[in-house]
Formats: structure tokens, C-alpha cells, sequence
């Protein structure tokens, strides 16, 4: 048997034959060899490797093999010696029955590179099988009226063997009445003739036994003997005669047992018992008994068992009628079997590539053969695959058929194709054969990685714990194995060479995980970017990058800081309100700010503490602290006010400022209307507004008297000014002050000049109004919104 290779060599094996098979040519070259029958097992058949012009281990490079019809392998190679040896002991009968010569034919393949031998085994008969007749008894009744010279023709024996093997001579036992001839049918065979030398006479002796002996023509012959018994009868003067000599039918070979093929008939002229027929097969052979029998009364011929063309495609036979007195008649009757398509076709596969690589053109995937045992259109075969595979298929030589692939393959586009080879005859019904084979598309690395996205942004809370696993970053490859397996790296961002990013981040590189190494300070560093790789581990390696931008985010790690008014540990300047002061009278504005952002960053403003509860609010959005009601005299001249700045954070941080106001007699700041008194006066008839005018000019009269009255006063008690000090700097206050939003600093518009200033016998203070803006976009309309919901939105204590 052939040494099966290991499977490195196989696939180098297969390599050279997937190059050669494109340029091989099929050879017309023809051997043939002959061996007898019986022979053992391994016995010697011929040098193949000296026959093809091949030297001694030749034959193995080359990866000779021996193809045999069908799946039954009756050769075998040893790729060593180059010797050609029977696989297994072959019996002639059992392969081809009654044909001679019996030929068993076979391919030789050499696959490297690629050739087709065809090549012939004859197997020579052996004597090995003796005469036989089928009866052991022959009945033969002869008239005694029956003359000297006349014939009387015998069942013939059968042998298996064929040749001079077969049956040669028939020989009978010494008597006094009979002597043998042996003659020749048309088709060849011997039968034996018994011819009458002595006129009989029942009488005298009713019946004769004499012996029958069949020999072949083997060295030392084998024989089969028969015992002939002879009836002697008396006078019947008319023997059957059939209506005609020669019948012929055809009959389909898929007739069911039991079928009438056909129905002979003789008469008989004479009466009685001597006109009485019965039918039986006459030197019929084997074959013939086993598939017909006779009606012996009717004549009919029926199937006894199921024909088969691919076996026997003819049969001839002797039909034998006798009569009651033993006078017989012959007739011939020929049957042709009709070959049925009752026979699918075989495929035999000689070579099969299973796994095909990707990128490779015109790659041999198998090798296989097919056959039909039926005849004619019934043995006609078509091959073919499935249209919409990327597979062709090509015809080597007779009934040899080569699949290979059309073009490249794509294992990403499809990994795996299911081919079904089906093979069809031409019959009627057509049958077909099918062969399934899987045919896997091994990967080539031809496809770099791609990230799930081109950019990544990942957001950090600052202050966060070093190792935080921060995000992810996630690449795919549509390659196989090693060739799909990703390493992810770091990369270094080309526009920020210098950024420190193996102290900042690092990342997984099995899976991309991405993770921070140290804690992260929003208020030193808002964002950064960097690269990223992935790199599969096949051969070449291809890689891709993706941008990951990493935004830290702020956390409430910052109080919010009071720029106005400072608490810098000196006397706190104190705030003069005229206690004429109306609802709503501008105090003063706390201005803070907060180092983080976002909604960390958003203040809101709280009186926490006031000397007396619901004079003063604070404005919680903006920190403006205005007077909650009308003054009066009843109310204390001096105030202080705790005003808390609370960020918007969680949890939320918090700062404090003190305020110190004064309410000073008689002293007021110009009266600014209310939004709902300007739009009440707008719609008041003229002598409303005529009274307005006139209670305004006394009241100013008033007012500036009661102003000249408070500044005498003052000037008397310039000591008094030591309840507070302040400083004004000259214009307005520096540019981080101001908050054109509205939403926590101060603005330019509110700028004082409030200031008590001690002299040598005199004091004087300067108080001016403050400056209230008209922004773009606000008309008198958006300023009596303002002012009308102003007691909505203030905060009292």
C-alpha cells in the first residue's frame, strides 16, 4: 500500500501541482501488461518505472499514482522499486464472466508535473473450474423404429473458464448401439451428438444407461460427466414441428420477474398420447435457466429474475417440444435486451485540495473521474458546478475532469464554498450523480486594520485616581487568525511632539483600553491629544491610526473668591444710603468670581444675616443689594449685612462678605421712577402731571435744604468721620471688574465716589448717583419690565 505523506510535504505536493497543472498536456501514451488469474496478492505485474523511461525513485518525485474504474482499486505502486504489483487476488469469472480477452483497464497519474498513461491489465484464464452439466440425468427416448445413422443431439456442460480451458470434447461410455460426435454451435460452443449404429429393439432391451463425459482443454484436462438414459419407444411416425424455426424479442432490461417475453408453439400430427407436447429448454446454458423458464404446456417464457444489460445484453436458447412418444422438435429463440438508463453515473475522485489560499489565480481544487455503466445516449455523461461559483470546470482527458478556481479568491468576501458536482447522463430518464465537497479559503494578510471611528473623544473628571480606566479605543480586522489579531500602541501627536504622554495615558495593547497614570488638574490642563495604532501580526503587518482628544473636566474644587467689596483685614468701607430712599434703592453690588467652570462657575447670591431683617436684599443673580422697602426715621442708622456667594457646584462651595451701610438723614440721590410709575404717568391726564411737577419742585426745595442743613453738620463733627474710610481711585475700576453680562461682577456703570474725609475742623462727604446704563437692544419698555418685577426677585432677610 502507499505510504501516506505527512502533511507539510502534502501541501508542498499540492503547490507544485496547483503551478504545473497550468501548463501540462495529456499524454496519448499507452502500456499494457497481462497476468494470470489467482495469482496472490502482491504478486509482481511489470516495472513500471523502467516501461515509462523513469529512473529508480522517479516515480515517488514525481507522485506517481494508479487510477483505477470505479472505486475498486485492483493495482497498487511501490514508489520505490517503480514495481507494478496486484493489490489483491483477482478471479477472472467474478470480473468478466464469459467475455474474452478480459481487460481491466487503469490510469497512471503523474502529478509533478501533471500526466495522464493509459494503461491495460489482460487477465489471462487458469484452469480452475471443471466441466459441469447442469442435469445429472439426461432422458433421451428413442423409437425402435428409429434407423441406423440417424442423430441425437445432447445437453451440453457448462465451464466457468473460456479459451481452450472451456469444454473441448465429449466422450461416452463403450456400448453397441451408439458412438459420440462433438460438433460446434454457431456461437462456438461444443455439445455432444449421440448417432445410432444398431437399430434398437424394446423388446430386446427397453432402455439403455450409458455415461456422458465432458473434458476441457487444460493441462491435465478437468472433466464433468452425466448419466444418459435411454428410453426405447414404440412407433410414433410424426415428431413436433414448431411453427417456425427462429424467434426473436426484445425485451427492457427493467421488465419485472414474471414477465411474458415470448411464447413458442409446435403442432403434432399425431393422436393421443403421440399428440401430446411439452416444452422445456433444450443445451440451454446457465445463464439462460437462471433468467427465463418455460410453461411446459403453454410454451410461454417468462422472466424469472430481473435482466440486466450492463451484464448480459443477449441471450440464445434450444426450445425442445415433446411428444407423448417421444418424438421431439426444436426451434431457436433469440432475446435482445433493451438497456434502460437504470443506471446512474459514478464519480470517483482522485485528488482533492479542501483548503485553497486567497490572491491565488487558477488553483487546482480536484481531480476525479466518471463513468456510466449503461450504453449509448444512457452512458452519455455531462458534468457541471453551480453558474454563480467562482470555479470552472475542465476536461483532462476521456471521462477525467479538473476544477479549478476562476480568478482569485476573497476570504473576506466569502470564507467557505459548498460545490456540488453534478454529473448527468443522457438517458431517458436522465439520472444524475452529485458529489458535494467544501472547499475552505485560507486568509492572506491583505487588509490593514480599521478603528471603529477615525477620531475618539474621552472626557475626565479631574482629581481622578491614578490607573482610571478612561475609555477605549476599538479596531477591527477583516483577516483571519493571526492575521485579525490587533496590537494597539500609543503615538505621539505631530503638531505637539513635546506632550509628556507616556506620564499621562497608556493603553491596553491587547484590547485598547486606555487609562490615566496620574490625577489630572482641569485648571492646568483642559484637553490633549494624541494618536493611537493598531497593528495586526501578520506577515507583512499592516497597521491604521485613529485621534483621541481627551477633555477634563472641571470639579468643584474652587470656592468662589469676592472681588468687591475686599476683605482685606482693614476697617470695610461702609455704604451711605439717604433714608429717603425708596424701594428698590441700589446699596451696592457684591462682585465675586470662581476659578472652575461650567455650571461650577454659576454664583448665585444669599443674605445670610442682615442687623434689620427685610430692609435689605440681595439680588441673587447679580449681587445687587437694594433697599426692600421705604425707609424711616425709626430705622437704625447703622447696618451690617452678611452676603454669602455660593457656587453652583456639587457639592456646592461657598464665601462670605461683610457690608457695613449707613443711613444718613436728609440726604438722598436723585429719584429714578419706577417702570409702573413712568408708564402710570404716561397715561395720567395733564393736571396729574401738572401736580407732579409742583410737588417735585418743593420737594427738591426741600430736599436741598435739608442736604445744606446735613452738610453743616458734618463739617462741625469732622471727627465723626472716623466711623469709616474709604479710598475711591480716580475712574472706573479696573477692567476684571466689569461684567457687561449682568451675571456676578461689577459693571462700570455703578461707580461712586463715597468718602469720608477727616480735616482739620471740617468735614465733607461727596455722594454721587448711580449711573444706570441703557444697553443696546433695551428701550423704556424693557426698563419698566425691570423695575415692575423687581420685588418678584429679591431676596429678603
Amino acid at each position: 500500500m502507499e505510504t501516506p505523506l505527512p502533511k507539510a510535504p502534502q501541501k508542498r505536493q499540492v503547490t507544485a501541482i496547483i503551478i504545473l497543472l497550468l501548463l501540462w498536456e495529456a499524454g496519448g501514451a499507452s502500456i499494457k501488461y497481462s497476468v494470470l488469474e489467482e495469482r496472490d496478492s502482491g504478486s509482481f505485474v511489470a516495472d513500471l518505472a523502467k516501461d515509462l523511461g523513469l529512473g529508480i525513485g522517479e516515480l515517488a518525485s514525481r507522485g506517481a499514482r494508479i487510477l483505477s474504474k470505479g472505486n475498486k482499486q485492483h493495482l497498487r505502486l511501490e514508489q520505490k522499486s517503480g514495481s507494478l504489483l496486484l493489490k489483491e487476488k483477482l478471479d477472472r469469472e467474478e470480473l468478466c464472466g464469459d467475455t474474452d480477452p478480459c481487460i481491466l483497464h487503469f490510469q497512471v497519474l503523474l502529478k509533478n508535473p501533471v500526466q495522464f498513461i493509459q494503461g491495460e491489465l489482460q487477465l489471462l484464464d487458469v484452469n480452475d473450474h471443471a466441466p459441469e452439466f447442469l442435469e445429472n440425468e439426461i432422458l433421451l427416448k428413442i423409437p425402435e423404429s428409429s434407423h441406423p445413422g440417424t442423430a441425437f443431439p445432447l445437453k451440453i456442460a457448462e465451464d466457468l473458464d473460456v479459451g481452450s480451458n472451456t469444454v473441448q470434447n465429449y466422450t461416452i461410455s463403450t456400448n453397441s448401439h451408439f458412438h459420440l460426435f462433438t460438433r460446434n454451435h454457431s456461437d462456438g460452443r461444443k455439445y455432444p451428438e449421440m448417432v445410432l449404429d444398431k437399430a434398437l429393439d424394446r423388446e430386446d432391451q427397453p432402455e439403455l444407461r450409458l455415461t456422458l463425459t465432458a473434458l476441457d482443454g487444460g493441462s491435465p484436462p478437468r472433466t464433468g460427466t452425466s448419466q444418459v438414459l435411454i428410453l426405447v419407444l414404440d412407433i410414433n411416425d410424426n415428431a413436433p414441428e414448431f411453427a417456425q424455426p427462429l424467434y426473436e424479442v426484445q425485451v427492457s432490461e427493467n421488465s419485472p420477474i414474471g414477465s411474458l417475453v415470448i411464447t413458442v408453439s409446435a403442432r403434432d400430427l399425431d393422436a393421443g398420447t403421440h399428440g401430446e407436447l411439452s416444452y422445456s429448454f433444450f443445451q440451454s446454458s446457465n445463464q439462460v435457466v437462471q433468467a427465463f423458464e418455460i410453461n411446459t404446456v403453454t410454451g410461454e417464457i417468462r422472466l424469472r429474475k430481473m435482466l440486466d444489460f450492463e451484464e448480459i445484453q443477449s441471450y440464445r436458447m434450444e426450445i425442445e417440444a415433446s411428444d407423448g412418444g417421444g418424438l421431439t422438435g426444436k426451434c431457436t429463440v433469440a432475446i435482445e435486451v433493451m438497456d434502460v438508463n437504470d443506471n446512474a453515473p459514478e464519480l470517483t475522485m482522485s485528488l482533492l485540495i479542501s483548503d485553497v489560499p486567497e490572491n491565488t489565480p487558477d488553483t487546482v481544487v480536484a481531480i476525479f473521474g466518471i463513468s456510466d455503466p449503461d450504453s449509448g445516449d444512457n452512458g452519455k455523461m455531462m458534468c457541471s458546478i453551480q453558474a454563480d461559483l467562482p470555479f470552472l470546470l475542465k476536461l483532462t482527458v476521456e471521462n477525467f475532469y479538473t476544477l479549478v478556481t476562476e480568478g482569485a479568491l476573497d476570504r473576506e468576501s466569502r470564507a467557505e464554498y459548498n460545490i456540488t458536482i453534478t454529473v448527468a447522463d443522457m438517458g431517458s430518464p436522465r439520472l444524475k450523480t452529485q458529489h458535494n465537497i467544501t472547499v475552505l479559503v485560507s486568509d492572506v494578510n491583505d487588509n490593514a486594520p480599521a478603528f471603529t471611528q477615525t477620531s475618539y473623544t474621552l472626557w475626565v473628571r479631574e482629581n481622578n485616581s491614578p490607573a482610571l480606566h478612561i475609555g477605549s479605543v476599538s479596531a477591527t480586522d477583516t483577516d483571519a487568525g493571526a492575521n485579525a489579531q490587533l496590537t494597539y500602541s500609543l503615538l505621539l501627536p505631530p503638531q505637539d511632539p513635546h506632550l509628556p504622554l507616556a506620564s499621562l495615558v497608556s493603553i491596553n495593547a491587547d484590547n485598547g483600553h486606555l487609562f490615566a497614570l496620574r490625577s489630572l488638574d482641569y485648571e492646568a490642563l483642559q484637553a490633549f491629544e494624541f494618536g493611537v495604532g493598531a497593528t495586526d501580526r501578520g506577515s507583512p503587518a499592516l497597521s491604521s491610526q485613529a485621534r483621541v482628544r481627551v477633555l477634563v473636566l472641571d470639579a468643584n474644587d474652587n470656592s468662589p473668591f469676592v472681588l468687591y467689596p475686599l476683605q482685606n483685614g482693614s476697617a470695610p468701607c461702609t455704604e451711605l444710603v439717604p433714608r429717603a430712599a425708596e424701594a428698590g434703592y441700589l446699596v451696592t453690588k457684591v462682585v465675586a468670581v470662581d476659578g472652575d467652570s461650567g455650571q461650577n462657575a454659576w454664583l448665585s447670591y444669599q443674605l445670610l444675616k442682615a442687623t434689620e431683617p427685610g430692609l435689605f436684599g440681595v439680588w441673587p443673580h447679580n449681587g445687587e443689594v437694594r433697599t426692600a422697602r421705604l425707609l424711616s426715621e425709626r430705622d437704625a442708622p447703622k447696618h451690617r449685612l452678611l452676603v454669602q456667594v455660593r457656587d453652583n457646584g456639587e457639592p456646592p462651595r461657598s464665601a462670605s462678605v461683610t457690608l457695613h451701610v449707613l443711613l444718613v438723614d436728609g440726604f438722598s440721590q436723585p429719584y429714578l421712577p419706577l417702570p409702573e410709575a413712568a408708564a402710570e404717568q404716561a397715561r395720567a391726564d395733564p393736571l396729574t402731571v401738572y401736580l407732579v411737577v409742583a410737588l417735585a419742585s418743593v420737594s427738591s426745595l426741600f430736599l436741598l435744604s435739608v442736604l445744606l442743613f446735613v452738610a453743616v453738620r458734618l463739617c462741625r463733627r469732622s471727627r465723626a468721620a472716623s466711623l469709616g474710610r474709604c479710598s475711591v481711585p480716580e475712574g472706573p475700576f479696573p477692567g476684571h471688574l466689569v461684567d457687561v453680562s449682568g451675571t456676578g461682577t461689577l459693571s462700570q456703570s455703578y461707580q461712586y465716589e463715597v468718602c469720608l474725609r477727616a480735616g482739620s475742623g471740617t468735614s465733607e462727604f461727596k455722594f454721587l448717583k448711580p449711573i444706570v446704563p441703557i444697553f443696546a437692544g433695551e428701550g423704556a419698555g424693557g426698563d419698566t419690565e425691570e423695575n415692575s418685577n423687581f420685588r418678584n426677585h429679591f431676596e429678603f432677610n
